[in-house]
């Protein structure tokens, strides 16, 4: 069952109340001398908003929380779009903290300023995190806890608040801990109780401090990555400015990454400063590293810390700037960026940035209930929270390109975000078209995945292909070097690399030989995972029709045809004798009527058995990780049955007519074979449109939203990959792209009327798609009158009636009016043979 928060509306005048008369009762019945507070969590009593919002302001239906347990890893931090800067608690709940913070009941280690959202397996950045104790036992810096697995505390429940550009939590020890952010630089504000004495439980038991907060920053990692010999910090005891560096390790590739902190504190006068390693903190040594005085110790911690005198207004601000290059750079964000310590300023120009990002969608909610619109804008503000933006802080070579990281993972994002990016955010995308010909041109490979500077895992095909194909098409050319575009994918496409576990195509000579990547071949020519091997034909089939689209557009007709020739490869894993059976819940084998299925096949053409259910919901669903032996990644054969997006009038005639691919598609999104946790599952919801049924793809779509994609805490079906998001947001606006193709497959909205920003016409020429019921005149009153008509009857672009089913990327570049006449029932709308999407097919 989903777990539900309780409205926000609800939420915060209570909690207003409780702590006024939590602050009333300290004021009259405590004296203000030495007084020992009572051991349940202190509330400061400033929880209110720090800034109004508007009446209609997107950021009023965005909730940063959305994905934050059970598997959705979502920063949700303040940031800002593309952000560098992502400050958060991190929570010490292993196999769920890969984002840091977890809506759960976890101890909290500290607050660090990096992090990636959304991804799957380790935790991702999550360096230097800063700590803040209320005060210390008997006064005494020695008393207090430094280590990572000493000084976490718990969070006090139901404390949390999260909306744009701010994050706030209580802990156990009575500190409230604010947060906000630049696009280099964390700021934090922490409160402490005005009483001079506090006493609190921690792991240890129930202890007595006084108030005299001591800061601390932690160089391990939230992933504890840390190579020691390479840490280094300083704190220096007339200004408290704290700067120090650290060689980590990515979350899910090969290598290391450097980074640095420079760390500023205001708010109250300095009592001592000095390093620790372990729970051994010392005051005579101020400079440390991996060398003179590491921090090889067993807790792995160790640091600089800074112990205050009581805060006159009980607070103390802290100031992180952040930098790959050098601490130097580190300090320099941080006076550019945050230069007065303002903290409201902070949170109100992370508000303003957002804005003006999500100000190129305007909709008409009428009748659209809160929960509808806050899950439209929630998967919209996270599908641009990464990659980020690292142009200036390259820490491997010097370029005037942009540069971009955290593309985690490719494999995830070229099927949704980067085709939502190429609609609302053209110059954005163009820049991370650009940064990935620059990793190609610094690199010699396109990145498949790539985080913190280094070579990530490949998942499947070399999917970068995809993305730099889909921005041509789409006219975002603008900077971009085409000349050494074509040449990146020619690379993927005919050079094998060394490692192609992080980069580029291995079996290229299988593939060459025999059309697909044959299970017992071995590569001679590189190294790498010798799995995969269905669901990296079907892949490199479609990167391969990718290329084939950039070959015709820059002029290479014998590439053209080439790589078009290759894209029908898809066909040669297809077993047309492959039947479908499963257990069932007494645990006998069942089998369905369902016949032909992609399988494993061998040198000698014969084909092996892999389970056609197999790393499916409801068989086995964890066994195609990056680590499987199986001949699919992260999904079934049913799955990957339904992969061959450029030739889909093909894959119909292989399952045996319109009515057949019908039946089993329905049967898929029925059968506990769908997972809609894989960015691999999005476009089968749609593809009901290639044989004639677009109702049957509106009526998927309102199946998974909202009962997968939600409002509450664990509102998304898998770990968000900034993709998530951006499938729901296209689906409410009605309309879902194949990527690397000039084709919009329509479907209802959830919005009475969608304006989107166009590049050429501006707001006075803006892609609308307006709604309307059948019969209605055109103005939606009650909730729910356009809900249950879920169904395109008729359509009209720019006043002219409109049969096909899809639209390409003029309308949405040039502007336009699309008006839809919405149904209860299935209508014939995009039904005909000319109103289906395009097809290529290809002999293989």
């Amino acid at each position: 069952m989903a777990l539900v928060t309780i409205g926000a509306d609800f939420k915060r005048p209570l909690r207003l109340l409780v702590a006024l008369a939590f602050v009333t009762y300290i004021f009259f019945c405590f004296p203000r001398s030495e007084t020992v507070t009572e051991t349940r969590p202190w509330i400061p009593p400033s929880r209110q908003r720090l800034t109004p919002t508007k009446s209609g302001d997107p950021l009023e239906y965005i909730d940063p929380l959305i994905g934050t347990i059970n598997g959705g890893h979502v920063f949700p931090g303040p940031t800002h779009p593309y952000g560098m800067a992502k400050p958060c608690p991190d929570a010490m709940a292993r196999g769920e903290n890969a984002a840091g913070f977890v809506s759960d009941d976890s101890h909290i280690g500290g607050f660090s300023h990096l992090h990636d959202s959304g991804t799957g397996g380790n935790p991702s950045l999550g360096t230097f995190p800063l700590f803040a104790h209320p005060g210390c036992p008997l006064n005494d810096y020695t008393k207090c806890r430094y280590a990572t697995n000493t000084r976490m505390i718990n969070r006090v429940p139901d404390s949390v608040e999260a909306r744009v550009g701010y994050f706030s939590i209580n802990l156990a020890n009575h500190v409230h801990a604010e947060m906000a952010a630049s696009m280099r630089t964390a700021l934090y504000r922490f409160t402490f109780p005005p009483d001079p004495v506090l006493a609190y439980e921690t792991q240890e038991g129930n202890i007595t401090a006084h108030s005299s907060p001591l800061l601390l920053v932690d160089l391990q990692d939230l992933g504890s990555t840390s190579q020691a010999w390479a840490a280094g910090c300083q704190v220096y005891p007339e200004s408290g400015r704290m700067i120090g560096e650290g060689m980590f390790l990515p979350s899910f590739g090969r290598g290391t990454y450097t980074a640095y902190f420079c760390a500023d504190f205001r708010g109250a006068e300095i009592r001592h400063v000095g390093t620790f390693t372990g729970d051994d903190p010392v005051t005579n040594v101020t400079y440390m590293n991996g060398v003179d005085r590491g921090f090889s110790n067993p807790s792995g911690s160790g640091g600089p810390w800074i112990q205050f005198e009581r805060p006159p207004t009980d607070q103390i601000v802290a100031r992180v700037g952040m930098s790959f290059k050098s601490v130097d750079q580190a300090c320099a964000n941080a006076e550019r960026e945050i230069p007065d310590f303002d903290f409201e300023g902070t949170v109100a120009r992370a508000e303003d940035a957002w804005r003006e990002k999500l100000g190129v969608v305007e909709l008409d909610v009428s009748g659209v209930s809160r929960e509808l619109q806050t899950v439209f804008w929630s998967g919209l503000y996270r599908s641009l929270v990464s990659p980020q933006n690292y142009t200036g802080e390259n820490q491997l070579w010097d370029s005037t390109e942009p540069y971009f990281d955290s593309f985690y993972c490719i494999w995830d994002s070229f099927r949704a975000q980067h085709p939502l990016l190429s609609i609302l955010d053209p110059p954005a995308q163009t820049e991370m078209v650009r940064a990935l010909i620059d990793i190609y041109r610094h690199v010699g490979k396109l990145p498949d995945c790539r985080m913190s500077f280094c070579k990530g895992y490949t998942q499947g095909g070399s999917n970068a292909d995809v993305v730099l194909a889909d921005a041509y098409i789409k006219n975002l050319t603008g900077g971009v070097d085409w000349e050494t575009a074509y040449e990146a994918v020619l690379s993927d496409a005919e050079d094998t690399p060394k490692d192609w576990g992080v980069e580029g195509r291995g079996n290229i000579e299988s593939w060459e030989q025999y059309g697909y990547i044959a299970a017992d071949h071995r590569d001679t020519r590189g190294t790498g995972p010798h799995t995969r091997s269905v669901s990296r034909t079907l892949e490199y089939a479609y990167d391969d029709f990718s290329i084939a689209v950039l070959a015709r557009a820059l002029g290479h007709e014998d590439d053209h045809a080439k790589y078009m020739n290759r894209s029908g490869f898809w066909r040669n894993v297809w077993n047309a004798d492959q039947t479908d059976m499963y257990f069932d819940e007494a645990g006998d084998i069942r089998r369905t009527s369902f016949r032909g299925f992609p399988q494993p096949r061998l040198m000698d053409g014969t084909f092996k058995y892999q389970n056609t259910r197999v790393c499916s919901p409801g068989q086995e669903p964890h066994k195609c990780y990056f680590d499987t032996a199986l001949s699919t990644y992260e999904g079934s054969p049913w799955l990957y049955s339904f992969y061959a997006p450029q030739d889909m009038s093909g894959l119909i005639e292989t399952f045996g007519g319109d009515e057949a691919f019908l039946e089993r598609l329905d049967y898929y999104h029925s059968s506990e074979i769908a997972y809609m946790g894989n960015e691999q599952s999005y476009l089968t919801v749609f593809q009901f449109h290639y044989a004639g049924r677009p109702g049957r793809s509106s009526y998927w779509v309102n199946e998974y939203i909202p009962s997968q994609f939600n409002a509450s805490l664990n509102g998304i079906p898998g770990n968000d990959d900034c993709a998530m998001g951006a499938f729901a947001a296209m689906a409410m606006m009605g309309f879902f792209p194949v990527a690397g193709q000039s084709v919009y497959l329509l479907t209802a909205p959830f919005f009475p009327e969608v304006r989107l920003r166009s590049r050429v016409g501006g707001w006075d020429r803006p892609a609308v798609i307006r709604s309307v019921r059948e019969g209605d005149a055109g103005v939606v009153e009650d909730e729910g009158s356009l809900r249950d008509a879920i169904y395109i009857q008729s359509a009209r672009l720019d006043g002219k009636p409109y049969t096909k089913n899809w639209i390409s990327h003029d309308f949405f570049e040039e502007g336009g009016l699309l008006e839809l006449t919405l149904g209860t029932d299935e209508g014939s709308w995009g039904t005909g043979q000319g109103d289906l999407p395009p097809s290529f097919p290809a002999f293989g």
